[in-house]
């Protein structure tokens, strides 16, 4: 049987055609957010990031990323108003001209500046020329079109008054005047302002003001403009006297009684906007509170006329931008919002109402509202579980939002034809669960589910419990396991609990059982393999898990009197829960002498066979939430009992406990501290203590790195390396420094012991730096670092005293080589890569569910692979892959007949229900974190095997369905992105995707369904990719597109009076001042043109979207046509008049033919 299987999987079963990876959305909040604009015609966003990247919005659907390759800073953002193109100003003092023509945006023309800093930059609507201003205080002129330094230069020497001996600074604004596009107003950083007259290259006035300027607004007739200063004052000027500004203002700024104003914070940006329905203008402004009153939120202030309008901030105000209804500045500009970009939100006040209510966002903004801690994403989900998810979530809206449309509403967007229900779940450090709907690329939350109603609050003086356990966030959320078909969630929190959740329709009265287990070693000095061996707890859990005595109060008790106590406290009332999902059931760890439990390391259910595993690095415990019982809670090596492949000898972990202090033991623990850099990063931590070394607590070591296990998978345990912090729950230590034991803190470390520290803040997955100082990295730092290849040998395996279980799972199975018929097993991976098989015994009947017990046998059944045991699934002899059995969703708190209660509906994916030919065998795929094999059931042989790295290791890796075939996904440390056939394991895809991997990005990454994955790329922002040729192929049609041919509304008829008195500003043309011919060409030196790949890109989208492009040009051809007939329209009419004069002249000549000079 075994080679007939090799063969056929030689004969290339399950081929996927993959040839590329591929990003398609970004989700969430632009992570350290820079600069913002908006396209007023187009009604496109855009927002700049500190990381050089630039995220364009529109209607719902319509978002897109795009990236500097140099990663530089965006300073400044510059829409070109309705011709679908955007200029970008980094960091790095470059110029980038983006085409945003098509559905992915690629940079046409680069302008790098070479002596100067750019600063400020200004495009007036409707021109080809860009004025950059520099740190130096001169003003370039760049033309758009070529992407070139026209000759035309304002020199801050001349722009300045001869007189005058210091340099004025910066440019930090430039605008034309809306009364003579002819003249630049120029804003100098010392308070200098200049009216640069163009045409004749000279200034037209010059003021001095003894404050710095942030930010300048014009009034929209061009008579008068408003200054922002660094004191939080406003000054308005007047055109026709620029000697002092008629007005001077501290909107915050109250009179003191000595008379003088107190001070205020700057004002850094105010903008200045008229409205035809009233008189009043609007002044907005951000900043300028008095320094007096400290610890207020940032404002954004919102004058109209003497009314004073302050709206408080949750973060502080990175820009903002008054959106008006017209393009043209020198009309009423009549604003409708106002755009505030935070550093963490992104929030549209609506100005039309008295009140100014905000607009409720569309975008997924929110995912970091609570530090994301874990990920997970599930493909093609039953199509009715997103309807009934936003159902029960729209209740628990927020409400006092505005009425009106979101004003954001450019691009166009349609559903793709292949698209199938998808939803992410989102686990965060306060505990809270976020569902959200990601099908078609677009991200809507579904639903908001908070664990921490679980549990009843901690009192303010309380030091029990979890006082000293965790520090600020008890019920941050470490894991997640959902089955969607039968809607029963779990989650594993960083408080060393389970909670299990049931869904319903209707709100329930009930009470929340609890659990609680004590997993933890707790044999004597030195027992042989053969005493190991025990015989499972079955009906009564007592045996292995002995029921805790109630706590004593914390307060009269030392810390080694601390037994049999959880961390937190459940609520043991009757309580109301709404519709949705309600807690049934929470698992909690005890306690053990003083010290806490380890935090859970791996989780499985199963609704069909009711029953949940829980594991960490000290055993295994099954739970039966049917029946509410523990069914087995044991030791990893008691598991394997005489079939051990080690033949390890366990040692208690309550000797050797001497506590030893001083800085000269690090020298002596170099051995352990170098042994545990070279180990797997999902391995148990190495205690010397347990060794019967007398140095064994190494406290130094202990407080170099403490031995956490992390939330998805156990990653880098060691806290500090080289005195960097790397632990996500690690707090910051000195390098070098030890703490002492006989400080404060010292005589409970070492009660603890080693290897048991207390829990720490539960920080964001987003906060999880692995990379080292650079001052540290000497060759030996460099090999330990985070990508660099751990051992996993069997000297160091023989130096283990803990094993962690690593994965479970749930599956019909055979747990012995003997057995004929498939019956329910769990599978349980370890951290030294070995998997135990356990088959289990359940009734099937209903009734006898409910009262038999359940037979659970550990039959000693041992696999080995190299490493950490990451995954494990199943495929049936034909190569498909099997599900794991499930129980149908029925809601149990719905009102029914009680004379005739609904029965358990299960469906099983029996291994022989889809096999004729080949028998009742099946296959077991199991993949560690160095190497995956496939294995034939129950023969236990091994048909495939694959070294999947050598170099690095495995992070994650999942077993998904793509195009109709099964295969293997695997990510790695190193970034890279690998997909295996199965069963064959022959490689498919080796993507070199993120060279650089931090702790964020390996705890958050997953695969799913459909060639899909994702991961958290920042602390605000979750990343799509794709694997898949197929959706590849299809992407473009899933993006929206940014740019939609719309006319470009005409300019007010500005009337006899107004044209005659407004200057002559429709006369100027900037061709004639800037083009080469007369300005002559810009300094080579000073830029360097750099051509961009945005042709090819733009070929690319054009044959991508020939649909959006015909529709263009039979638009383009519709405009064209209606020009032209007017134009014939014209023509004949000129023609008419021409004959008409023609022939009143013909007649006047006729008439005065004969006649003399004295007779006229």
């Amino acid at each position: 049987m075994a080679e007939d299987m090799k063969e056929r999987g030689k004969s290339g079963w399950l081929h996927i055609e993959q040839r590329e990876l591929s990003h398609t959305v970004r989700h969430g909040f632009p992570y350290q957010p820079t600069a913002l604009a908006f396209d007023p015609v187009q009604k496109i966003l855009a927002i700049g990031t500190r990381s050089g990247g630039v995220r364009l919005l529109g209607r719902p659907g319509v978002d897109c990323h795009c990236q500097h390759e140099s990663g530089a800073a965006v300073l400044q953002l510059q829409f070109l108003i309705n011709e679908g193109a955007l200029v970008t100003a980094c960091a790095d003092d470059t110029l980038h001209l983006w085409n945003l023509r098509q559905r992915r945006p690629a940079i046409l023309h680069s302008l790098k500046f070479n002596r100067e800093r750019i600063t400020f930059c200004h495009l007036p609507f409707q021109s080809k020329w860009l004025y950059v201003g520099t740190e130096r205080g001169n003003t370039h002129i760049v033309n758009i079109e070529s992407f070139v330094l026209s000759g035309y230069v304002i020199m801050w020497n001349k722009a300045i008054e001869l007189s005058t001996k210091t340099h004025p600074g910066p440019v930090v604004h430039l605008s034309d005047s809306p009364k003579d596009e002819g003249k630049l107003l120029i804003g100098f950083e010392s308070g200098t302002i200049v009216m640069w007259d163009l045409r004749v290259k000279r200034a037209d006035f010059r003021i001095y003001y003894d404050e710095a300027i942030h930010s300048v607004s014009w009034h929209h007739e061009g008579r008068q403009f408003m200054c922002s200063h660094s004191d939080g004052s406003l000054s308005m000027w007047n055109m026709r006297n620029t000697a002092k500004p008629f007005q001077v203002t501290f909107p915050h700024g109250k009179t003191q009684r000595d008379g003088r104003k107190e001070s205020c914070k700057p004002i850094l940006k105010v903008e200045y906007k008229t409205s035809r329905n009233s008189s009043e203008a609007f002044v907005v402004f951000s900043g300028g509170l008095s320094y007096d009153k400290a610890g207020r939120r940032p404002t954004l202030t919102i004058m109209h006329g003497k009314a004073i309008t302050v709206l408080e901030m949750d973060y502080p105000i990175v820009d903002f931008m008054v959106l008006c209804d017209t393009p043209y500045l020198n009309e009423v500009q009549e604003p409708y919002a106002v755009v505030v970009l935070l550093e963490k939100d992104f929030v549209v006040v609506d100005l039309t109402q008295s009140n100014f209510p905000i607009f409720e966002n569309p975008y997924p903004m929110d995912v970091h509202e609570s530090p994301v801690t874990c990920t997970a994403y599930f493909a093609d989900c039953p199509p009715d579980i997103i309807p009934v998810l936003y159902s029960i979530g729209a209740k628990h809206k927020k409400t006092g939002y505005s009425h009106k449309e979101w004003p954001v509403s450019g691009g166009t967007w349609t559903v793709g034809s292949q698209t199938y229900p998808e939803i992410i779940v989102t686990g965060h450090a306060d505990g809270s669960i976020k569902f959200w709907d990601a099908t078609a690329i677009t991200l809507q939350m579904l639903y908001k589910l908070k664990t921490s109603k679980v549990f009843e609050n901690p009192k303010s003086g309380d030091v029990g419990r979890s006082g000293e356990l965790v520090e600020e966030d008890p019920y941050a959320v470490q894991m997640i396991s959902w089955c969607p078909q039968s809607r029963i969630f779990c989650v594993v929190g960083t408080s060393a609990h389970v909670i299990l959740y049931r869904f319903s329709k209707h709100d329930a009265n009930t009470t929340i059982t609890s659990l609680e287990v004590r997993l933890q070693c707790e044999m004597e000095d030195v027992i042989s393999p053969s005493d190991t061996e025990n015989t499972p707890c079955y009906s009564d859990p007592s045996g292995l898990s002995p029921q805790p005595q109630p706590p004593s109060p914390r307060s009269n008790t030392p810390d080694s009197a601390r037994d049999s106590i959880t961390c937190l406290k459940v609520k043991d009332r009757m309580i109301r829960m709404p519709p949705g999902y309600q807690a049934e059931l929470v698992v909690q760890l005890l306690w053990i002498d003083g010290e806490p439990p380890q935090q859970i390391t791996s989780l499985d259910l199963n609704s069909a066979y009711g029953l949940l595993a829980v594991g960490n690095c000290n055993g295994l415990a099954v739970v039966d939430y049917l029946q509410k019982t523990i069914l087995l809670c044991m030791n990893t090596l008691e598991l394997y009992g005489s079939a051990d492949p080690f033949q390890r000898l366990t040692r208690s972990p309550r000797k050797n406990r001497q506590s030893t202090s001083g800085l000269t033991e690090l020298s002596d623990n170099q051995v352990s501290l170098d042994l545990e850099r070279s180990k797997s990063p999902t391995s148990a931590p190495y205690s010397p203590s347990l060794h019967n070394d007398p140095r064994g607590t190494g406290e130094p070591v202990s407080n170099l790195r403490s031995c956490h296990y992390s939330p998805v998978f156990y990653l880098l345990d060691n806290d500090h390396v080289n005195g960097h912090c790397t632990s996500p729950t690690s707090q910051p230590c000195p390098s070098g420094r030890a703490r002492v034991p006989g400080g404060p803190e010292g005589p409970r470390l070492a009660r603890r012991g080693p290897g048991r520290p207390p829990f720490r803040k539960a920080q964001s997955a987003a906060c999880m730096e692995v990379s080292l100082p650079v001052s540290s990295l000497t060759e030996e730092s460099r090999e330990n670092s985070f990508s660099r290849s751990r051992s996993s040998s069997v000297s160091s395996i023989d130096r283990e005293t803990k094993e962690a279980v690593t994965t479970l799972q749930f599956m019909e199975s055979y747990g012995r080589k003997s057995d004929s018929l498939p019956t329910p097993c769990l599978w349980v991976g370890t951290s030294l890569g070995l998997v135990l098989i356990i088959p289990m015994s359940i009734p099937m009947d209903e009734q006898e569910r409910q009262e038999d017990p359940v037979t659970v046998a550990p039959a000693g059944t041992v696999l080995m692979l190299k490493g950490s045991i990451l995954r494990v699934s199943f495929l049936d002899c034909g190569g498909a892959l099997i599900h794991s059995p499930y129980e149908v969703w029925r809601d149990q708190q719905a009102p029914g007949d009680p004379d005739r209660p609904r029965k358990r509906k299960l469906v099983n994916f029996s291994p022989s229900s889809s096999q004729e030919a080949s028998g009742d065998c099946h296959l077991a795929v199991v993949c560690s974190e160095r190497q995956a094999k496939v294995f034939l059931m129950p023969t236990q042989a091994c048909l495939y095997v694959h070294n999947i790295t050598e170099s690095s290791f495995v992070l994650r890796a999942d077993v998904v369905s793509v195009c109709n075939s099964v295969g293997l996904a695997c990510f790695c440390a190193n970034g890279h992105i690998m997909t295996l056939s199965l069963p064959s394991l022959r490689p498919l895809l080796d993507v070199n995707y993120l060279p650089q991997t931090d702790m964020r990005i390996a705890r958050t990454f997953c695969f799913t369904n459909g060639g899909q994955a994702l991961y958290l790329c920042s602390p605000t922002e979750i990343q799509r990719i794709t694997y898949s040729q197929e959706m590849c192929d299809n992407l473009q049609e899933m993006l929206g597109e940014l740019f939609t041919p719309i006319e470009t509304p005409e300019a007010q008829n500005r009337g006899f009076l107004k044209g005659f008195f407004g200057g002559n500003a429709q006369n100027f043309d900037r061709e004639e001042l800037f083009g080469e011919a007369s300005a002559g060409k810009g300094s080579r030196s000073l830029a360097q043109h750099i051509p961009g790949q945005g042709g090819m890109e733009g070929m690319k989208a054009a044959a991508g979207g020939v649909v959006g492009e015909l529709a263009r040009a039979r638009i383009a051809l519709d405009e064209r046509g209606q020009r032209l007939g007017e134009l014939e329209e014209r023509t004949a009419l000129m023609m008419t008049s021409a004959e008409t004069f023609s022939k009143h002249a013909h007649e006047m000549m006729l008439k005065c033919k004969d006649k003399k000079w004295y007779q006229f």
